[in-house]
């Protein structure tokens, strides 16, 4: 079964060097989704506007296989 890394970007980068293994890339797109809104809900607020925060798998050879990005702004 191939791994997936989920690397975060919010100010700074955090690389996932752990992984989770995966039957492939619909799951880890659906691994995505449900880390990511797990991630923001404990943001608790400290996504201020202008700024982006950045959830990116990568498979094994650190390939990219998806990005969640979202960009505050406050108009």
């Amino acid at each position: 079964m191939p791994r997936y890394f989920f690397h975060i970007q919010h100010g700074q980068h955090h690389a996932d060097e752990t992984g989770i293994d995966l039957p492939g890339k619909d799951a880890a797109w659906g691994e995505a989704i449900l880390t990511a809104g797990q991630l923001l809900r404990d943001l608790d607020g400290a996504l201020k506007p202008g700024h982006e925060w950045r959830l990116e798998v990568t498979d094994e050879a650190a390939n990219p296989v998806c990005v969640l990005r979202i960009l505050a702004e406050r108009h």
